[in-house]
């Protein structure tokens, strides 16, 4: 008789834990979660804001400005192409990092025309 393994129950918390740190680090950053995103597109996310946030200081911004408030939008951003996308309702993970893939390009074009 064959017998599937019991997952391991550490592992699970831990994984959780990992997920639920990723979340609250993609929230601080302004991006919204709906709580149905999957491990892997919650680092996917994570991966894409901060290659975002690398390209905008990279092009001289500054992430102080450009960075919205809790769960409003930037103040005063210094640069348009600076400003990390707004994730829309019930846009799709996948969509979202898409168009933060967008703002990547444009933030490194705003950063050669200086």
């Amino acid at each position: 008789m064959h017998m599937t393994p019991e997952p391991n129950r550490g592992n699970s918390e831990e994984f959780q834990r990992a997920q639920d740190e990723i979340a609250v680090r993609l929230r601080r950053r302004g991006v919204s979660l709906t709580g149905r995103e999957t491990g892997d597109e919650l680092a996917d996310a994570l991966d894409a804001v901060e290659r975002f946030e690398s390209a905008v200081e990279n092009s001289g911004g500054d992430l102080m400005v450009d960075e919205p408030v809790g769960s409003g939008s930037p103040i005063a951003p210094d640069d348009e192409a600076f400003v990390l996308p707004r994730r829309q309702g019930n846009e799709a993970m996948s969509r979202f990092i898409e168009r933060i893939e967008v703002a990547i390009s444009r933030a490194k074009a705003r950063g050669r025309q200086d």
